[in-house]
Formats: C-alpha cells, sequence, structure tokens
C-alpha cells in the first residue's frame, strides 16, 4: 500500500498497514494516539444528537478528542465512546450522559495527518529543551480557592460543583494534580493552564476572557510564561 493508495478516511487497519510498510515498524491503535493522531467517527444525522449539526448539514466527521475517550481506546476497548467532541462547525461540545456509542470499526483517521507523521517519525526534527520558570508553591498546580477565584467569574457552570466532582477537565485525567497526601485525602491542586484550556474546548469559555485572567489576576501570575508559551504553540 502506497500513500497514493490509502483512503482519505482510512481504518484503523488500513492505517496501520501503510504506517508498518512506510517506516518498517509494527502499528496499532495505541501507538497511533500516543503519536497524538486523531481518530475520527462519521456521524449522520439523527435528532437524538441534532445539536452536533449546523444548519444544512447532514453527515460529517466528528473528532475524538476527550482524553478519557482516546485513554478509553489505547486501553483496548470494544467500542467508540464520544463524550466531548466537535460539532459540524468544529466548536467544543458535551453530549448528553451517557455520552454516543460507535462500534470500534467505525474509527478512521486522514489520509493527511497519517501522512504528516510518517514524515515525522521518519524525519524527527530535534527541540531544544525549554526551561520554564518553575511556579510557586509546589510547581504543580493552584488550590479550589484560588481556581474559583481566578476563573469563576468568567464561566456559566457551577465550577465549585464540578472541582468538587473531579470528573473530565477537572479530574485527575484532566488538570487536577494530587498534593502531598500528607496534606489530607481531600486536598488537590489544579493546573491552571490545563484547565483553562479546557474550559475553552469543552465549555467554551472564551480564549479573550481567559487571557485576560492570566494577564490581571495575580494568583496566575507564576504560570503566565507556560500559558504564553502554550497559546505560541497552539497559534492562538
Amino acid at each position: 500500500m502506497t500513500s497514493a493508495t490509502l483512503p482519505n478516511r482510512a481504518t484503523t487497519a488500513q492505517t496501520c498497514q501503510w504506517l508498518s510498510e512506510k517506516t518498517g515498524a509494527p502499528w496499532d491503535l495505541a501507538r497511533l494516539l500516543e503519536h497524538g493522531l486523531t481518530p475520527y467517527v462519521w456521524l449522520e444525522y439523527a435528532a437524538d444528537y441534532a445539536e452536533l449539526f449546523a444548519e444544512g448539514i447532514t453527515a460529517y466527521a466528528a473528532p475524538v478528542v476527550f482524553i478519557e475517550d482516546t485513554q478509553r481506546l489505547a486501553a483496548g476497548s470494544e467500542d467508540v465512546l464520544l463524550r466531548f467532541t466537535r460539532d459540524s462547525d468544529r466548536l467544543a461540545i458535551q453530549l448528553k450522559a451517557p455520552g454516543l456509542r460507535r462500534p470500534l470499526e467505525d474509527l478512521r483517521f486522514f489520509q493527511r495527518d497519517v501522512a504528516k507523521l510518517a514524515e515525522e517519525v521518519l524525519n524527527p526534527k530535534e527541540v531544544a529543551p525549554v526551561q520554564v520558570a518553575a511556579p510557586m508553591e509546589s510547581q504543580k498546580g493552584i488550590s479550589k480557592e484560588q481556581i474559583l477565584g481566578a476563573f469563576g467569574g468568567i464561566v456559566k457552570l457551577d465550577l465549585e460543583k464540578a472541582l468538587a466532582g473531579g470528573q473530565g477537565i477537572f479530574g485527575d485525567d484532566g488538570a487536577r494534580v494530587r498534593k502531598n497526601s500528607r496534606a489530607g485525602k481531600n486536598s488537590h491542586l489544579w493546573n491552571p493552564v490545563t484547565l483553562a484550556f479546557g474550559l475553552h474546548d469543552v465549555h467554551r469559555v472564551p480564549m479573550s476572557h481567559l487571557k485576560k485572567a492570566f494577564a490581571t489576576q495575580p494568583v496566575l501570575r507564576e504560570w503566565k510564561e507556560a500559558w504564553l508559551e502554550s497559546l505560541a504553540l497552539l497559534g492562538e
């Protein structure tokens, strides 16, 4: 199989076979995800999840982007679960619980993304290590009270309840990090940079509001350099 014959929306098997022949190394779904390749599921309009479709759109490729959904795939799940994705207008959206399930065989990878991955694997670029100033205190995160003070006024959800629930972007697989065990089992820290991007991607908090928070909130001052660096990497 060559790049000319790899379909635009390739199956997992087609993608792995093409990459194996191209790179001379074995590939599987877990390795594709480890290298950051985004899987998609082709969705056709249905009333149960009409909120995913803009007016006039009847089908589109929905990306599997939520970290818990991709980790589930990498661990060997028997199907695809979409709990957060992007709608046909490419806006982040949370699906109604328990989410949308599709057969594992429905996963697709775009040819352009696969070709780019092959190029990166065959011609790795040397990246100089970046020294980022360590945030004060634990170098890990800030407390619930500090998160509420920095972001509470710019979100439309009950942020305190979300932090306590510890699900999705607010949990250990998202922005939450644990303090030293001696600080108590219910004592947590949150990485404000990771949380800010989650608030934007999942809860549609405007990027302009988040940028203002990092520019004006004293508690985020030590995190501003890491925030600006992340923005630059993402082209924001």
